[in-house]
């Protein structure tokens, strides 16, 4: 199966699969047959073109949105206006303490930091369904970061959180003197023709136009489960880590251009593939991440690098091999999207897309 035909099956996945018995709206889109067997996964899933005006529907691709932030600073290294190797400080005095040593631009792009997470309402969905439309401060979400102690010294640990993604859209708006969502759309989104990718701002809830709702699965007390549409959300606690908004075509297309040098000048493109030295803070397992991607060795040795990105009624992912014969840009509709496990429809449009 050529990369075409593997990225059209697994766009046309976001008509609303789900991982459990969730609902997904789409232009009216009959839901899709049951996945096949492990055994099968490698044939094609659907036996006619994907129905194109299903495909322009909006979802939301969470962490999906670190691409995009990392692309931005790399272009400004490229422009000389941002040093990778610089400290934090340099561009924006007195956010980063003193205390916290030197962390770079670098260590922010690939989770080596040290910042701590920032206070939230809780991990328990009911505490964030209870705050889902608070409008968050990133500028406070950091000092609240880096009031707390540093979790490790910057370079000699990873950590993935949403935070150094946060101080990183500080970062671009401090040195383009732009709106963050306004310099990714000159730089990235204006450019591509990306025209149905979008930010929501700090205060808009809805996603404008058509668009997948989202649910979440909750356990009642007979055993049953109620499923509550969580499509109206306010991101801003997300914001330059994870609040983007589009559709599989525009993430494709992205994802095409960006492996291909037209986003990120070659000269700071191989920033995006490289994994530092360290260990992951938490698991003690080789790190995974770099600047905006991670990478993957599937079990018959193929390498794909991409990112993934969970939002509550939403799965997402764009992905492809360096030298793109294989690309993968999929959104299911997933009733569990931030619990621990995989989606598993999820990893099966994986396992289809890359598998030799």
């Amino acid at each position: 199966m050529n990369a075409k035909m593997r990225t059209l099956i697994a766009a046309a996945l976001v008509i609303g699969i789900a991982s459990g018995p969730a609902v997904a709206h789409a232009a009216s889109v009959p839901a899709p047959a049951p996945a096949p067997a492990a055994a099968e996964r490698i044939a094609p899933l659907v036996s006619t073109p994907p129905n194109a005006a299903a495909l322009e529907g909006r979802f939301r691709a969470g962490s999906v949105t670190k691409v995009f932030t990392a692309a931005v600073v790399l272009q400004l290294a490229s422009e000389g206006r941002v040093d990778l190797d610089g400290p934090v400080r340099r561009h924006l005095p007195g956010v980063v303490p003193d205390r916290y040593g030197a962390v770079t631009v670098r260590q922010l792009l690939n989770h080596t930091s040290g910042i701590p997470a920032a206070d939230g309402p809780g991990d328990s969905f009911e505490a964030q369904w209870e705050h889902r439309f608070d409008v968050t401060d990133p500028r406070a979400q950091v000092a609240n970061a880096v009031a707390k102690e540093r979790e490790f010294a910057p370079g000699s640990a990873q950590h993935y959180l949403n935070i150094n993604y946060t101080v990183l859209g500080v970062l671009i708006e401090k040195v383009t003197g732009m709106r963050y969502e306004d310099a990714v759309g000159a730089r990235i989104l204006g450019p591509l023709g990306l025209h149905r990718t979008s930010f929501p701002g700090r205060t808009e809830t809805r996603i404008q136009g058509p668009h997948n709702r989202g649910y979440q699965a909750i356990p009642k007390a007979d055993g049953s489960r109620e499923l509550r549409d969580v499509t109206e959300w306010n991101s801003s606690d997300r914001w330059a880590a994870g609040d983007i908004i589009s559709t599989t075509a525009d993430l494709e297309r992205f994802t095409v251009a960006l492996f291909s040098g037209r986003v990120v000048p070659k000269d700071r493109l191989e920033e995006m593939f490289t994994v530092p030295d360290v260990k992951d803070f938490a698991s003690g397992e080789p790190a995974a991440m770099t600047a905006g991607l991670s990478r993957t060795v599937l079990p018959d040795g193929t390498v794909a690098w991409g990112k993934t990105g969970g939002r509550h009624g939403y799965n997402s992912a764009i992905g492809a091999t360096r030298d793109l014969s294989r690309t993968l840009v999929y959104s299911v509709n997933a009733t569990d999207a931030k619990g621990r496990d995989m989606n598993p429809v999820a990893l099966g449009v994986i396992m289809a897309a890359f598998t030799k």
